[in-house]
């Protein structure tokens, strides 16, 4: 049995930011011609089952589900039931954070925009790339270590 923490960190969205001890990037879960919307639900859930298994993930952070418009709700809402239904049968803790929460800690401002959180991405924890949902799952990695005492 693996006693270590493995967490897997998430910015869930249609284009989905993860992060790991590891590895860090962006998933494409974008629907393609003639797919059905759930086809996005099934690539989440792939690639989820894939990352769990290989990473021997334990632990699940996500950014709680928020914003002001109504598509982007759903389609999170519904990556959000996917993940904590899979978590659940593959009795793997999950927390969530507030936007509030990532953003303060990883700029100080509880309101820091896209641009501001990728900077801070690359300066502080050396993200080579300019894409804010990989930025976000990086500090939401970082956000869940400080809040373990790691």
């Amino acid at each position: 049995m693996n006693n270590e923490l493995n967490i897997l960190a998430l910015d869930i969205a249609t284009h989905c930011g993860f992060c790991t001890e590891t590895a860090h990037g962006v998933w494409d879960l974008s629907i393609k011609r003639d797919e059905s919307s759930g086809m996005r639900l099934i690539r989440f859930k792939h690639k989820l089952k894939e990352i769990f298994k290989l990473e021997e993930i334990n632990l699940v952070a996500f950014e709680r589900t928020s914003g002001r418009h109504k598509n982007s709700l759903i389609v999170q809402s519904e990556l959000h039931g996917v993940l904590k239904s899979l978590c659940e049968e593959e009795s793997i803790e999950y927390r969530a954070f507030s936007a509030k929460e990532i953003k303060k800690f990883a700029t100080g401002k509880g309101n820091a925009n896209k641009t501001t959180m990728i900077e801070a991405a690359q300066t502080k924890l050396g993200m080579t790339s300019d894409d804010d949902n990989e930025a976000d799952a990086m500090w939401i990695y970082e956000v869940m270590k400080d809040s373990l005492g790691i």
